[in-house]
């Protein structure tokens, strides 16, 4: 499981952040200040054993990229993910599955070719993208479900 390490701004004790537990507002673990994450987070990488229950769990939408890491346009799309999972951090969860190694998930969405961008809102999903598209382009897709 992937983590962040965050350092607090108050009593500057290093924290060590689950990837997939940035969206709980996490506090510091010596001082239990709120921490300041905005620019540490990374996309939550889920896998077929946690998909569901995630998607399940969260509260606020989310955006989960389908990749393979032999793919090019996959390769290529994986800086503006990062980047969407920071700038809309707090409004939206920017998750990542590797298709090659998580196969009965993406059968599950009939994902047929990666990337695939799906987003989903209340456990469920409600729009999808096929292709490495422009940041813009999915940022509009991301406006109009927040």
């Amino acid at each position: 499981m992937d983590s962040i390490i965050v350092q607090c701004n108050d009593c500057g004790a290093k924290n060590k952040i689950p990837a997939a537990k940035q969206h709980l507002g996490p506090k510091c673990g010596k001082c239990g200040q709120r921490l300041n994450i905005s620019q540490n987070v990374v996309p939550v990488e889920l896998s077929d054993t946690d998909f569901q229950d995630f998607i399940q769990d969260i509260q606020l939408p989310a955006l989960v990229d389908f990749f393979s890491p032999t793919c090019g346009p996959c390769r290529m799309l994986a800086p503006v993910i990062d980047s969407l999972a920071r700038k809309y951090f707090g409004r939206l969860i920017v998750a990542k599955l590797d298709t090659s190694r998580n196969q009965m998930t993406a059968m599950h969405f009939q994902v047929r070719g990666v990337p695939t961008l799906l987003f989903f809102k209340n456990g469920q999903p409600i729009d999808q993208m096929v292709g490495a598209a422009p940041e813009q382009d999915i940022t509009q897709k991301i406006e109009a479900i927040i």
